[in-house]
């Protein structure tokens, strides 16, 4: 298997990656409490169309739809049996777009937390987190995923057991977590512990960064916390369209696709490397961001200023770390997709 993904990181300045999944695929139908995964064997032409939205709209990587796919999320379905054959169906049908794009194109198997407290704190141990990481891993591989993505982490443990995962199954990965409590993970995480973390690990990422939290305003802030860790490991820009707000019955993120493109360009400047959106994220927004990467020339990192003033305030007013402030909050909401 080649390492697609490396070589695109050292032939490109950036790559863009992909947008929602989950905001995507309720907009197709899927129910509240529906497990997306199921969909992957159920619609597999659903699946496809999510896949070539992005591909379509510039994306040089996309996830697959296996978030949840670990055993321990899919026994909240009665699927839990399932989670090696909706991994490699999931890597299926992204094989079969990337192939079909005419560019290269990355196909990243995702792997989302397995929603269960690791030890010391929870009962969940790294052994049992390694092995059901390692059978999502070994479908997503089976399928033709070109790299794991491992996504949405708030713990170190669980982080360190997908990594463990990555490795057994002899596949380059990729790693975000989510710092959504005043610039922290939910576990306390942040940018500056996880830029050390990485650094230590035996089997290192290919890229690691933060994904989804609560706004592209404070995503841009950890990344700026990356960049100031000096870490020499590219790092990942996917953050919300926006902040949520519940209209007529759904969930409707306020990012337009101009703050999109806008962002996507203050990612980059601020030094990521992989560049996409998270929930909210549209086929319409990722063509703006596309558009604005490849016609913006590069400029200076943002200043906490800039962003708060261009792409909306902070949530908090420390990032964690002690060292940036910002003027303004605003309420949190931490989800996915």
């Amino acid at each position: 298997m080649t390492d697609l993904l490396s070589k695109l990181l050292a032939e490109r300045d950036w790559l863009m990656a992909d947008g929602a999944t989950g905001t995507t695929l309720f907009n197709m139908g899927l129910q509240s409490g529906d497990a997306p995964e199921l969909w992957n064997v159920d619609h597999p032409d659903r699946i496809a169309r999510l896949y070539r939205g992005a591909v379509d709209a510039g994306s040089d990587i996309f996830l697959t739809n296996s978030f949840g796919g670990t055993r321990a999320r899919l026994k909240l379905h009665d699927a839990q049996d399932r989670a090696f054959e909706l991994s490699k169906a999931a890597a299926e049908i992204g094989r079969e777009v990337a192939d079909s794009a005419g560019r290269p194109v990355v196909v990243a198997g995702s792997m989302g937390p397995t929603g269960e407290i690791m030890q010391p704190m929870g009962s969940l141990t790294h052994d049992s987190a390694v092995e059901m990481f390692h059978e999502q891993a070994e479908g997503l591989k089976a399928g033709g995923a070109d790299v794991l993505w491992v996504e949405t982490i708030s713990a170190a443990e669980e982080f360190k057991a997908a990594a463990e995962a990555a490795r057994l199954t002899g596949m380059p990965w990729c790693g975000t977590m989510s710092f959504d409590t005043a610039g922290r993970t939910m576990m306390g995480f942040t940018s500056e512990d996880l830029a050390r973390l990485v650094a230590t690990l035996d089997h290192r990422p290919l890229a690691f960064g933060a994904n989804c939290g609560v706004g592209a305003s404070d995503l841009l802030r950890t990344v700026l916390g990356f960049r100031a860790s000096g870490t020499e490991i590219p790092f990942i820009a996917k953050g919300n369209a926006g902040i949520p707000k519940y209209v007529d019955g759904h969930i409707h993120y306020d990012g337009t696709p101009d703050l999109m493109a806008t962002y996507a360009v203050m990612a980059r400047d601020a030094g990521a490397k992989i560049i996409g959106g998270c929930c909210g994220t549209q086929t319409e927004h990722l063509a703006a961001m596309r558009k604005a990467l490849d016609s913006t020339p590069p400029g200076p990192a943002p200043t906490l200023e800039r962003i708060a003033a261009e792409i909306g305030p902070f949530s908090s007013e420390h990032d964690g770390t002690g060292e940036n402030t910002a003027p303004a909050r605003r309420p949190r909401r931490r989800s996915r997709g």
